[in-house]
């Protein structure tokens, strides 16, 4: 059998922490100025926390107090403590010339995946390692007595020889706690609580192996365990290993970023045709040059799974998908977005949250020229 493993890292992993910062820095600037162009970088470790990056905005933030307030969110209330450094400029005028034209902001390669191997469309995998995720945080920030803010879940998922998932083979939780937590509590609690509410029971049986903080203690956490940086997770924020990724992050990033924006856009591609039916995987690949509109490149790979070819299927979609950079903020982003919430538990295949990328409001269209191609 196959085996995939995806992990998901809890809203108070220092990575994870980074993120929230520089998103909850973005969504401030947004909501002063809609046209803000973006690009902040943050790195936590210990009391140290250092704000980077681009913006030219006509708002005015206080990066500080924003970090500081997701600090807060988080359980760190000794803020005096910490020290900020912020270092931010405007966004070079190079860059900003082909961006208003309509050129991509920079060059990269994006992707984006769909299965229909779950309600979400995504991997299996991924998607129990993302509810574990949140109903941790959930339970633990109401016992801070117990529980800590930091952690982290993974999940490992066999497949069979119709690339169908049979069971879980193993699911690890590493939950920081405090010294009051004794193991036999807290392992009792995790595995009861958590993980038998949320995995569904078909899927774990009398071998799947369930390791509870499996180093025997975790009580030092957050950014004195270990450094966070923004854009460390991307593999997580997306298809848990199983798609690929073009390396590209994703917090801090205003729309105008290709990076971001044509990685939503091609998982809206890829789940509108597999919510077609058109195929049972799909991987959608976009390419871009800085300063220019049309992408270099767009493939598509549907693995074997659809009786239509990859040509076949990439020529239909360009006929109903448009992969200019305005065209894709215009139909798929938002103002309303909350990129903070993103950062918290990915930025594919919520279903907590509503997000237009997620839609599959042209599997319909895509099922009917389909049903006519080849006629």
């Amino acid at each position: 059998m196959k085996v995939l493993t995806s992990e998901m890292v809890f809203k108070g992993h220092p990575d994870k922490i980074c993120d929230e910062i520089s998103d909850s820095i973005l969504d401030a600037y947004l909501e002063q100025d809609k046209k803000s162009r973006v690009a902040v970088e943050t790195l936590i470790k210990d009391d140290m926390v250092v704000i980077a990056g681009e913006v030219t905005s006509k708002a005015i933030v206080n990066v500080k107090e924003i970090a500081e307030d997701v600090l807060i969110k988080l359980g760190y209330k000794d803020l005096d403590k910490y020290r900020f450094v912020v270092r931010i400029s405007m966004q070079s005028p190079d860059i900003a010339v082909g961006v208003d034209k309509d050129g991509a902001g920079d060059q990269g390669i994006m992707y984006g995946y769909a299965t229909d191997e779950t309600f979400e469309l995504m991997p299996l995998p991924i998607v129990l390692a993302r509810r574990i995720a949140i109903k941790m945080d959930e339970l633990t920030k109401h016992i801070p007595q117990f529980f800590g803010s930091d952690g982290k879940c993974q999940v490992s998922v066999e497949y069979n020889g119709n690339d169908e998932p049979v069971r879980a083979s193993t699911i690890v939780v590493s939950q920081q706690t405090t010294k009051e937590a004794t193991r036999e509590f807290y392992e009792s609690f995790i595995i009861n609580e958590c993980i038998k509410k949320v995995v569904p029971p078909e899927f774990i049986d009398e071998n799947t192996k369930i390791l509870i903080n499996p180093t025997g203690e975790f009580i030092k956490g957050g950014p004195y365990a270990d450094c966070g940086l923004t854009g460390r997770k991307i593999i997580c924020d997306t298809y848990g290993g199983v798609g690929r990724h073009g390396g590209g992050a994703f917090s801090g990033k205003d729309a105008t970023k290709v990076d971001r924006s044509a990685a939503y856009y091609a998982r809206y591609v890829a789940k509108n045709i597999v919510a077609s039916g058109v195929a049972k995987k799909c991987e959608v690949q976009v390419a871009y040059a800085i300063g220019v509109s049309a992408p270099v490149a767009v493939n598509i790979d549907a693995f074997g799974t659809s009786r239509y070819t990859n040509d076949e299927i990439k020529d239909v979609v360009l006929k109903f998908f448009n992969f200019s950079p305005s065209a894709i903020r215009n139909e798929i982003i938002s103002d309303d977005i909350c990129y903070y919430d993103l950062a918290k538990y990915g930025h594919i295949g919520r279903t907590d949250i509503v997000v237009p990328w997620e839609r599959t409001n042209k599997a319909y269209v895509l099922k009917k020229y389909f049903k006519d191609y080849k006629k």
